[in-house]
């Protein structure tokens, strides 16, 4: 049973990147993914998740309108599609797999079944 993410880089301001979050030995349709990001000296932080069908999306107020997040269950991957990346997008991504709805996201009551083991981005020029 695993998940990981994969697609970190480093890319300029105003670039764009697309994370991915991918599940082996369990099926991920039963489960919001929600994605994480821990900058450096800074606490782990939400940053957007997706309900099990994909048709709710909820996402951090700091990347709203620049982050999109969607899901293709037959491929058992989530995606994060990160644009107009600022270097305050900096930082380790985690993404994480939770039996608890995305209602429950940013509160103590979303609690993980899996996590991932992080990808870095690093925004600079």
């Amino acid at each position: 049973v695993q998940l990981q993410a994969s697609g970190g880089g480093l890319v300029q301001p105003g670039g764009s990147l697309r994370l991915s979050c991918a599940a082996s030995g369990f099926t991920l349709e039963t489960y919001t993914i929600g994605w994480f990001r821990q900058a450096p000296g800074k606490e782990r932080g939400g940053v957007s998740c997706i309900s099990t069908s994909g048709g709710s999306a909820y996402f951090a107020d700091s990347v709203k309108g620049r982050f999109t997040i969607s899901r293709d269950n037959a491929k058992n991957t989530v995606y994060l599609q990160m644009n107009s990346l600022k270097p305050e997008d900096t930082g380790v991504y985690y993404c994480a797999a939770a039996t608890a709805g995305c209602a429950l996201w940013g509160t103590t009551w979303y609690r993980p079944n899996y996590w991932g083991q992080g990808t870095l981005v690093t925004v600079s020029s």
